[in-house]
């Protein structure tokens, strides 16, 4: 079943037009006609079945059935505070990211950071991520999408983002390890940091933060590797990969 976010909210029984994105996707590249099933969902939670009623070059009309609540969420809210990368590793990390089932993605500019943001860029950035947290969700059967933030220093981050949780972040000289922990939380931040790494004054913040610091066994992973291994762990202990 071919899936489209729709940005709603939506309601059941009507006929709506699909986003642009989406109608050329669907008249264009998948070569769908009258009569043809969809599925369209609006990112809070919730999924339609659809049937498509008109296409005309690349306005796809739908109409929607009923709504059904989304079965693809963990019950494991985890929110990945990553230090920002460069492009092609960065929405590699967060698509990878969103198909784990996170909950929220915070990203963060670091001592370390290899790119760095203005405002404008700051703000055309995140609404690329979004784009790729979307199509990520289309994908891999998500009906709920992951809030995207707008990038931050890790610094503001500490100051404004209260704890809501088990707090994490990832170091290779931790001496604690990731997979013997005994914790059992339903909330989780993963902070990681970019290309290269978090530096030593960064480390301390974090643990002033309450951020508990943890390894992923010997080896010293990529910024990317270490989002997805970390990611799965912590599904497969609390959460639904299972």
């Amino acid at each position: 079943m071919n899936r489209i976010f729709c940005d709603g909210p939506l309601a059941g029984r009507t006929e709506i037009d699909l986003p642009p994105a989406g109608g050329y996707h669907v008249a264009r590249v998948l070569r769908m006609r009258e009569g043809a099933p969809l599925s369209v969902f609006d990112g809070s939670g919730q999924e339609f079945r659809a049937e498509i009623v008109r296409v005309e070059g690349d306005k796809v009309t739908v109409s929607l059935g009923d709504a059904t609540p989304g079965t693809a969420e963990s019950p494991l809210k985890i929110t990945l505070v990553q230090g920002v990368s460069r492009s092609e590793r960065m929405d590699w990390t967060l698509q990878k990211a969103t198909e784990l089932g996170v909950a929220a993605i915070s990203p963060v500019l670091t001592a370390r950071s290899v790119v760095r943001l203005d405002e404008k860029q700051a703000a055309k950035k995140r609404e690329h991520w979004k784009g790729i947290v979307i199509g990520a969700c289309e994908q891999c059967g998500r009906a709920k999408i992951p809030a995207v933030s707008a990038p931050m220093t890790l610094r503001e981050y500490f100051a404004n983002v209260k704890k809501d949780g088990l707090r994490l972040v990832l170091s290779p000289s931790a001496p604690a390890s990731l997979v013997g922990l005994s914790s059992m939380p339903s909330k989780a931040e993963l902070l990681i940091g970019p290309e290269g790494g978090l530096d030593d004054d960064e480390l301390h913040a974090a643990q002033k933060a309450g951020f508990m610091p943890v390894r992923l066994g010997p080896r010293v992973l990529r910024t990317e590797t270490a989002a997805v291994v970390a990611l799965s762990v912590l599904q497969g202990l609390w959460g639904d990969l299972q």
